[in-house]
């Protein structure tokens, strides 16, 4: 396959650009407008093209994309543009955003300029500055040359930045890639109008009920204290963290703390409802998300926005405005994502993959056993609680038991625990129970002892060293642990600091969050847990692309994937992705899994 490098210039304007609208909204608008686009083909010399859209139609249709990998910087832009306004869908898309996440993580930044700069590719113009508010027609025959001298830069320098990030860039991933962009450009789901036009008219009733019914004022809504017992009243443990002025406990509500902006998801409309009061909104997410999917609806299919490593462990995370990821599980708008007309579709769970995943790489074999048996681990995790046999545990205890299990793999202390708990309206003598857990399952606290001797001090002191479970994966040095893909799980600027006055030392790493770049506590159980979700995630994606080569991967929400498949093949559908679920990587042959499928015409409605 040639490599084809593109890259489009567009009409923007202070009203109608990227500061105002998603990039579904500004491709699809009626205002959009192509100024102009340069391709690449390998090495070749770059052309550029401007003039009316059959002009640039005519001049797209040239270059033989059926057998060809598209490459381009933000693929998730251009690819929507050489589909949606010129039907063109190459055979391979390559995005070097994505592979840059993958690559440099937070260290660099995800900008061609940034980049560019920093693989000593070349320099970046500002060309696209002097383009603000201007149609094709209004350039000038000089303007429009030196704009076309500009893309073709930005042309080169991302074929350059690609060859430079595909050198070792594991193919599994180049495929991931490929199925995520299309995932946007190619959308096959269709949005249930009136029922999203029901469901605003209620949740915008309910609010305003809602706001009406909490009988505390505004004064009270800012007061740090009363709006911590305002979230109490609902059953949640209001967020705190370390004042970085006082060096001492405070709340955590202010709106770059990102369990305080976590609330605004809470999937009580309640909690919604005040925490948009709290911030001075007119609206809720819940009423936004579903004006926001009327829009789409408008406008066409709705397109999977999804940001490839969009966490350090490789998961993905949400994009555009539209962040499907945290859908509520019983969430109304679910309900109104609908299959095409003669499909269904069939949504496929990892089932307790980060668990199953923890126990296999602590050498836990019991409890892998026990997962692999099919065994209720939760029972067995409340009858050692509440010491008394599996058949005599009620359902609130098994609540108790799945929490243990599910929450206290990583190192969780009491305090932390007897929160999280609380938030679900149980008490228990929480250190009790976490001293169980890790003396039913020694071996994973020993991983955390591991992380924490062994394998953070390798990073630090730029050493090598082996992790968990033979051969699967290896510290090597600062450039952090390679993972089964090839992949890295890094902590940039990893070092000690004192995080608490008179308290020991702590390990740090630079984490980014947002524009800022901030100190992250890193500790033994910490580090299993991302190595964890890095795996799970690793055996997501070799499952998706084994499911891709019968059905379309239509979206992946956590350790899900979501399939459309022709109405008439929907159980036979059902059991191929279900074998693929459950089907072992080759480095992981003893990992112990398994998951749920479900059928629905509505991605609300699988069952």
């Amino acid at each position: 396959m040639n490599i084809i490098t593109l890259d489009f210039e567009t009409f923007y304007s202070k009203e109608f650009g990227f500061s105002k609208l998603t990039t579904e909204e500004y491709v699809r608008d009626a205002r959009f407008e192509t100024i102009g686009v340069s391709v690449k083909v390998e090495d070749g010399p770059t052309e550029w093209c401007s003039g009316t859209k059959s002009k640039i139609k005519k001049f797209l249709d040239r270059f033989e994309w059926s057998n060809a990998i598209a490459v381009a910087h933000n693929a998730k832009f251009d690819m929507a543009i050489l589909n949606w306004h010129f039907d063109i869908r190459p055979k391979r898309i390559a995005d070097t955003l994505s592979m840059a996440r993958a690559v440099h993580g937070t260290e660099v930044g995800g900008s061609l300029a940034v980049l560019a700069t920093h693989h000593k590719l070349g320099v970046k113009g500002t060309e696209v500055v002097n383009a603000l508010g201007k149609r094709r027609v209004d350039f000038s025959k000089e303007e429009l040359a030196r704009y076309g001298e500009y893309c073709c830069n930005d042309t080169d320098l991302t074929y350059s930045l690609f060859r430079v990030l595909a050198q070792g860039f594991p193919l599994n991933e180049l495929k991931l890639i490929d199925l995520t962009i299309r995932m946007f450009t190619e959308p096959v789901l269709e949005l249930d109008v009136e029922a999203l036009r029901v469901h605003l008219s209620v949740v915008q009733k309910y609010k305003t009920s809602l706001l009406s019914d909490i009988d505390v004022s505004k004064e009270d809504i800012m007061s740090n204290p009363k709006f911590a017992l305002l979230l109490q009243r609902y059953g949640i443990t209001p967020p705190k963290k370390i004042s970085p002025t006082t060096g001492k406990e405070t709340y955590a509500f202010a709106r770059s703390d990102q369990e305080f902006i976590a609330l605004q998801e809470h999937p009580n409309l309640q909690v919604q409802a005040i925490m948009a009061a709290r911030l001075g909104l007119r609206s809720t997410l819940e009423e936004t998300r579903t004006e926001r999917f009327i829009g789409v609806a408008s406008r066409g299919k709705l397109p999977i926005p999804l940001r490839y490593y969009a966490a350090h462990t490789g998961r993905w995370g949400g994009d555009d405005k539209l962040n499907l990821q945290n859908l509520p599980r019983a969430a109304e708008l679910k309900k109104c994502i609908m299959a095409p007309q003669g499909h269904v579709l069939i949504d496929s769970d990892s089932s307790q993959i980060e668990a199953r995943t923890l126990a296999w790489l602590s050498g836990q074999d019991d409890l892998v056993g026990a997962f692999e048996r099919g065994e209720d681990v939760y029972k067995s995790m409340a009858s050692s609680i509440y010491g008394k046999p599996q058949e005599d545990i009620a359902k609130p205890e098994r609540f108790v038991g799945k929490t243990t299990i599910l929450g206290c793999g990583y190192g969780m202390g009491a305090e932390r625990f007897k929160d999280q708990l609380a938030n679900f309206g149980v008490a228990v003598e929480c250190q009790r129970v976490i001293d169980i857990y890790r003396a039913t399952y020694p071996c994973i606290p020993a991983l955390w002892k591991q992380a924490q001797d062994f394998v953070l001090p390798a990073i630090l002191g730029n050493q090598t060293t082996e992790f968990g479970i033979a051969g699967v994966l290896a510290v090597e040095g600062e450039k952090g642990i390679r993972l089964p893909n090839g992949l890295y799980l890094n902590y940039p600027n990893l070092r000690w600091i004192e995080v608490k006055p008179g308290e020991r030392p702590q390990y740090v790493y630079d984490q980014k969050r947002g524009r800022a770049v901030l100190p992250t506590k890193i500790y033994g159980g910490k580090v299993v847990e991302n190595v964890c979700q890095a795996l799970a995630r690793i055996v997501i994606g070799e499952q998706m692309l084994t499911v891709a080569r019968k059905y379309k991967v239509a979206m992946t929400v956590h350790d899900a994937i979501t399939c459309v498949v022709p109405e008439e093949e929907a159980e036979n559908g059902k059991e191929f992705i279900e074998l693929c679920m459950r089907l072992r990587p080759a480095w992981a042959l003893g990992l112990p899994l398994n998951c749920e499928a479900g059928i629905g015409q509505s991605y609300g409605g699988c069952k």
